[in-house]
């Protein structure tokens, strides 16, 4: 962490256990459903859901219609970068996972 004037601070990586997988699918949903909230104008309204599948897990946005296009970002920048980083998360644990944003919460 820069401090100014050549004063840093390191901060250490809290101590864990080698036998123990500190990552599991449900920290990728919670991961993703902070970034969503993050983004839109009703974090209220977002639902996210994991769908198990025999060879893949899809995780799906559900969202007001007028923040899709806070997901997507400009020319999709936005949700590809979600799901490089959920595949990128969802690999450590050996999973193959999709991240959709569905057109709006089905009533």
């Amino acid at each position: 962490m820069f401090m100014g004037k050549g004063n840093t601070v390191a901060k250490t990586a809290p101590a864990v256990s080698s036998n123990v997988s500190v990552l599991s699918m449900d920290n990728v949903v919670n991961f993703v459903d902070y970034v969503v909230k993050s983004l839109v104008d009703n974090p209220n309204e977002v639902k996210i859901e994991l769908h198990k599948g025999e060879r893949e897990q899809t995780i799906n946005i559900n969202c007001k219609k007028e923040d899709i296009g806070k997901i997507i970002g400009k020319q999709g920048k936005t949700i590809m970068a979600i799901r490089t980083l959920v595949s990128g998360a969802a690999s450590r644990v050996n999973k193959q996972v999709n991240v959709e944003v569905l057109d709006q919460i089905a009533n």
